[in-house]
């Protein structure tokens, strides 16, 4: 099981510096390896913050990515509570705009027609995670080389919360829910099987309002949060922080970050 590094910034800029240079590195090692980078985005705050500087890297083949989201509302793309639309506007649009957009076909969205349905919504979406990683061969969990992930107070992760019936969900790749505490109630979500056989888990927080939840996670392991369950079976795990959400850690890797 995968150890945690944790990394910690003064500002909310040098983190998304770091994150721009990780998040290149993983594109860079897994396109060499595949031809392809597997990357999927939370929502909330995390887009903004990882793709402030990733947006313009020239480096980046942004042709070969391939780009889900950990969790997303059921609500159509262009609704504001939509994981799309936040990334749409802190990345895919931009990159449309400056001739470097992801092919079309690359970008896996939620099905619009079937938000009124979140099982049906959660299946098609499996179905989508099968067409780039099962090929004609069947698989047991897709292996995404990046997923990035938020966290809430509650500790929650994707939209898996506590105590809810589906952080026991073991054979699904997604789930549907209709009884999320956060509005929208009624979602979609990648499972803690397909989280932990990812190459590379990043946590994104930043802001002292998560410093006392992430202590309880890193430092006092505690396991009714449901990010405390998130440890891939043979990558890597990373926290990417800054100073505000860390200050309560008893220990964080050497700042500046480095590869």
């Amino acid at each position: 099981m995968s150890l945690s590094k944790v990394y910690s910034f003064p500002t909310n800029e040098k983190l998304s510096e770091a994150l721009n240079e990780y998040v290149a590195h993983l594109s860079r090692e897994a396109i060499a390896r595949n031809g392809r980078f597997t990357i999927a985005f939370s929502g909330g705050s995390l887009p903004a913050t990882v793709c402030r500087f990733l947006k313009d890297n020239k480096e980046v083949d942004f042709s070969k990515w391939y780009v889900f989201w950990a969790d997303e509302r059921c609500v159509t793309l262009d609704n504001e509570e939509s994981n799309f639309k936040l990334l749409r506007k802190e990345l895919l649009d931009h990159l449309v705009q400056t001739d470097r957009g992801i092919p079309p076909d690359q970008v896996m969205q939620i099905n619009e027609d079937l938000v009124g349905d979140q099982n049906a919504a959660a299946e098609d979406y499996q179905e989508k995670l099968g067409s780039v990683f099962s090929g004609t061969t069947k698989i047991k969990y897709p292996e995404l080389d990046c997923i990035l992930l938020g966290i809430g107070p509650d500790g929650h992760t994707c939209s898996l919360f506590p105590n809810h019936p589906l952080l026991e969900e073991k054979t699904k790749w997604v789930a549907g829910l209709d009884d999320s505490p956060k509005e929208p109630p009624r979602r979609i979500t990648l499972t803690y099987p397909v989280l932990n056989h990812a190459s590379n888990v990043v946590f994104v927080a930043n802001g002292a309002g998560k410093r006392k939840t992430i202590k309880k996670i890193l430092d006092e392991k505690d396991v009714h949060l449901p990010a405390s369950h998130v440890a891939p079976f043979k990558g890597t795990l990373s926290w990417f922080l800054d100073d505000a959400a860390s200050k309560d850690l008893s220990e964080t890797s050497p700042s500046p970050f480095k590869l």
